[in-house]
């Protein structure tokens, strides 16, 4: 294989002890001028289901690929069903030469296909020198390495307006009780909804399940339940439940009752809080900045976030995200992974703006912002305690299908969550289904 000049490692020192999670230099650490020619005259295809910003940046970071390199990429949005995207393209093989899925339950599905080339050379050695064992294992199936995390979601801070924690005397709250018992109570007995609900949007009941989950019952069960190892009906489920009931069944705290929680859908929930002011806080991930600026606010300042307290000992960190594979063998293909998973190419993302990173080599400077940075030192300070979105994870017609599995069960448990037991059973009678 050509040797690059993006190394595994590439040209960043490691971070100093408690640095954020982050990137560091431009393209290139050396070994040439841009533009060598290593792969002079090749085509390469990418499919990701980024559009506008996102789309625009991502093609900036392939840009600097091209001039590196010579190769030609070209993009293919997917739209938001990566699978429905993937599926024909496989089948006529026609794929794209790297694809971006947004599921790891999707990477299994693909290398069980044979769908999938496995990580060889520079991008193997990227993949084991950048990140943790946590996210290769993510990335791997039966020990065979697949996938990178390119992209990363922090699904683990609560949005608020501080306007109206000020105006009610309350500051962010560091427990699941605080929460519920202070700063939710304060704040409603002072005039003010303290949640905006996304309920029609079943993904966001899913987040706060597995928030709740990972605090309450621990990483370990955490993977179990995952990986359906233990039922849907186990005590650590039902208590986790009965957790986001203390929320879920106080109709004064979420704007418009229960039927106001059900019927709103991501981002009309950021809108309410940010826009119309009617509620003074938000579930959902570092993403909900953007919908929070579209609504008016400035991030940092009238937009703050604090982290999801804690239910047990620690508090939760779960992260979502875009996995890069590739689906061909030609000329380049590896070596587009190798590039994507170096700290070169994350760090022009980073700086480029609406950007987290999962690679461990990734330095704090990358980051445009003292918001983005503290995501990222709590991705870093959790170690190996950081899970990956559970509902990814779970085969799709049980984690990730409207009106179905979690999603549905979520739902009919916002609706009326007085029986935690009976919504434990239907998530177990769909995860049986689904399996």
């Amino acid at each position: 294989m050509t040797e690059h000049r993006w190394s595994a490692r590439g040209g960043v020192a490691l971070a100093a002890a408690g640095a954020l999670v982050a990137a560091g230099c431009a393209p290139g650490d050396g070994g040439g001028a841009p533009g060598g020619g290593d792969l002079q005259g090749v085509q390469l295809k990418v499919a990701a289901k980024w559009t506008g910003v996102e789309q625009e940046n991502f093609v900036e970071v392939l840009s600097a690929f091209e001039e590196e390199t010579g190769a030609t990429v070209e993009y293919e949005p997917t739209g938001e069903d990566t699978g429905a995207y993937l599926g024909p393209k496989i089948e006529a093989g026609e794929p794209p030469d790297v694809a971006l899925l947004p599921q790891p339950g999707l990477l299994e599905e693909y290398a069980a296909q044979d769908a999938l080339v496995p990580l060889s050379g520079d991008a193997a050695s990227a993949l084991e020198s950048n990140y943790t064992d946590y996210w290769r294992d993510l990335g791997s199936v039966d020990g065979e390495p697949y996938g990178i995390l390119l992209k990363a979601a922090h699904k683990s801070i609560v949005w608020y307006r501080p306007d109206a924690f000020d105006a009610a005397g309350v500051q962010p709250p560091q427990t699941w009780d605080d929460m519920v018992g202070t700063t939710a109570s304060t704040l409603s007995d002072a005039g003010e909804t303290p949640f905006a609900m996304c309920g029609a949007s079943g993904w966001t009941l899913t987040d706060w399940f597995e928030n709740v989950y990972l605090s309450q019952a621990g990483p370990e069960n955490y993977d179990r339940l995952t990986a359906h190892e233990i039922p849907w009906t186990d005590e650590s489920v039902v208590q986790a439940l009965e957790t986001l009931g203390e929320v879920w069944g106080e109709p004064d705290y979420m704007v418009g009752g229960t039927s106001g929680a059900v019927q709103t859908d991501f981002p009309t929930c950021v809108t309410q809080v940010y826009g119309q002011q009617e509620a003074a806080m938000v579930y959902e991930a570092d993403f909900v900045a953007a919908s929070a600026t579209e609504a008016g606010a400035t991030v940092g300042e009238d937009a703050r976030a604090f982290p999801f307290p804690s239910v047990g000992e620690a508090a939760p960190v779960v992260v979502g995200g875009d996995i890069a594979v590739a689906m061909s063998e030609n000329e380049g293909t590896q070596e587009l992974l190798a590039y994507l998973a170096s700290p070169e190419a994350q760090s022009t993302w980073a700086g480029l703006g609406g950007y987290l990173s999962a690679n461990s080599q990734v330095q704090p400077d990358a980051y445009d912002d003292d918001f983005t940075r503290q995501l990222a030192q709590t991705v870093l300070d959790a170690g190996e305690d950081v899970r990956y979105d559970m509902s990814d994870q779970v085969p799709s017609r049980f984690g990730a299908t409207e009106g179905r599995g979690m999603w549905a069960a979520l739902q009919d448990f916002l609706r009326d969550p007085g029986d935690p037991e009976a919504a434990a059973q239907e998530l177990e009678d769909a995860a049986q289904e689904a399996s």
